[in-house]
């Protein structure tokens, strides 16, 4: 008899521990979780919340994007922990950088996606502080587009917006009605250098998208972009 997907719903998958090394010489811990007997429809890499606020590879949207993603949807997951940042799965080396060195982490986790892991379709989601790592420093071509989880756009500058806008690649945020740094009319307004932008105002989300509900509208607008086939997304397996 199915049963309803609840918060601590883990489908079945290839869960790999990973470790890279950044350009500074810092080890950073991972994971890769891959669909089992499905192909890769598309492979995204999941760039954290502020740690400093206890943002980590395991904040929920991300571990469940992991728990439920491979088998539904048939994406590969990528999740790691910047530097200095601890989790269940384990403490990545360094310390904080403040958004700043965190440029090599981003580099050094984008290059193992290709060179270890021989991805083929790579988009970049960041949640938060991870949207500002996303948009300052995943400018490497090989990267197909960017997903951005309420984007406070605090250290992102105009110049980086202009560069998207060059650019070209397709960059969708979601921008939640009651966010605490950027709601749907600022949003507008900060991101209008960005011709190409999708924004999607979410009614009733806030900044964190707690709750099964956001988190399944997430989830879903995820796979809209990376494997549009294979919506709609399951609400009991």
């Amino acid at each position: 008899m199915p049963e309803l997907i609840r918060p601590s719903t883990v489908l079945p998958a290839t869960r790999t521990p990973i470790e890279f090394k950044t350009a500074d010489g810092l080890t950073l811990i991972g994971e890769v979780a891959t669909p089992i007997d499905q192909p890769i429809t598309a492979t995204v890499l999941m760039l954290h919340p502020n740690p400093t606020g206890g943002g980590m590879m395991d904040s929920h949207i991300y571990k469940k994007a992991a728990n439920r993603l491979p088998y539904m949807a048939g994406i590969q997951v990528i999740r790691f922990n910047t530097r200095g940042t601890e989790s269940a799965s384990g403490k990545s080396d360094g310390e904080f950088g403040g958004g700043v060195s965190e440029k090599l982490d981003v580099q050094a986790a984008i290059d193992f996606c290709f060179q270890q892991l021989q991805v083929q379709n790579l988009f970049v989601v960041g949640w938060s502080f991870g949207t500002e790592l996303a948009l300052r420093y995943a400018r490497d071509l090989r990267v197909k587009g960017l997903i951005l989880l309420s984007p406070p756009l605090i250290m992102t500058d105009k110049s980086d917006l202009e560069f998207w806008n060059e650019d070209g690649r397709p960059i969708t945020a979601l921008i939640p009605e009651f966010d605490d740094y950027l709601k749907p009319d600022a949003a507008k307004i900060k991101f209008s250098p960005i011709k190409q932008i999708n924004l999607i105002n979410v009614d009733g989300a806030k900044h964190l998208w707690v709750g099964e509900p956001m988190v399944y509208r997430v989830l879903s607008e995820i796979v809209k972009i990376v494997a549009p086939i294979r919506l709609p997304l399951p609400e009991q397996i």
